[in-house]
């Protein structure tokens, strides 16, 4: 079983309309309601390829309940989420028909308080003696310790349950000291983290914090990965147009499910800007069709450079 962790679990809505004019009245064509949060997109993902996939955080109120109704239609996904007082937090997206652009309306997330954290940490330990590894996504909510993935992927490591970590601001600079297998920071989270702008310079940078092998998003680019031994890229065959809504996350999926199946580096990063790829393609934001996914997969194209010196 492979887990993921999402503190803040969301209820992400989509509204469609023609064009979107600031300070006016719109009429929706189209709503959408789906499961979110960083964590829980990873595991639609990875339920998708067919891995059991168990996901855990907070879930609470109006949203929560939805959100976990939500969850039982997803084959191959056990809910595991702890309930909370305070209500899960809503994503509203609103995609502009004439130009295609979507504008994103993030709520802050329930505070969590000190008994609700104690309660998933208790959870979330009894869950690692059945994982194969864990994923700890996206951002924190109110009240969760700044400092929470650095003791959950130390907590991981004491179980020898690898950890790969995706986060940003403050909780990615205080997670990375607690050593995760697998850091997956985009560009401007790699920036923001090390103080540069020079991808390879900052990847290996955030190696040095702390990181067993960091695999940076490049959008366009692909992927860079800089492993104990040695350096990767990753490509698509071609830039592409479309939504990129939910391609970080389709990335940490491959990434995840090449480590339990111990696929090597380069099929681990072919599959994931594959997945990644065939996200931004598809119709609808963060999700991905398999067959385009299977034509993209031998597309893909991985370089190797060594580390030494």
């Amino acid at each position: 079983m492979i887990l993921t962790v999402t503190l803040n679990t969301a209820l992400d809505i989509t509204y469609r309309i023609p064009a979107l004019r600031a300070g006016s009245s719109h009429r929706v064509s189209e709503v959408t309601e789906r499961p979110g949060g960083k964590g829980v997109n990873v595991a639609r993902v990875l339920a998708a390829l067919g891995h059991e996939v168990t996901v855990t955080g907070f879930a609470g109120g109006t949203t929560g309940r939805v959100l976990r109704d939500l969850l039982t239609e997803v084959p191959h996904l056990t809910d595991a989420l702890v309930p909370v007082t305070g209500t899960t937090r809503r994503t509203v997206a609103v995609v502009d028909g004439r130009s295609g652009d979507t504008t994103q309306l993030n709520e802050p997330g329930p505070t969590v308080s000190h008994a609700e954290w104690s309660a998933f940490q208790e959870v979330y330990g009894d869950l690692l003696a059945s994982a194969s590894a864990v994923a700890l996504c996206g951002s924190l909510p109110p009240g969760v310790p700044v400092g929470a993935y650095a003791g959950l992927i130390r907590t991981a490591r004491a179980a020898g349950v690898p950890t790969l970590l995706d986060t940003s601001g403050s909780a990615l600079r205080r997670g990375v000291a607690g050593r995760p297998d697998i850091l997956k920071p985009n560009a401007d989270e790699l920036a923001e983290l090390t103080g540069s702008h020079e991808p390879l310079r900052a990847t290996l940078d955030a190696r040095r914090r702390g990181a067993g092998t960091v695999v940076a998003s490049l959008g366009a680019q692909g992927l860079l990965a800089v492993t104990p031994d040695s350096r990767w890229h990753a490509a698509p065959p071609a830039r592409l147009r479309g939504n990129p809504t939910g391609a970080g996350d389709s990335a940490v999926a491959g990434l995840l499910s090449a480590l339990v199946e111990q696929q090597p580096w380069p099929a681990a990063l072919s599959r994931a800007v594959a997945l990644s790829a065939a996200t931004v393609l598809s119709p609808a934001a963060g999700e991905f069709d398999r067959t385009t996914y299977e034509k993209l997969l031998p597309t893909v194209t991985v370089t190797r450079e060594s580390n030494a010196a």
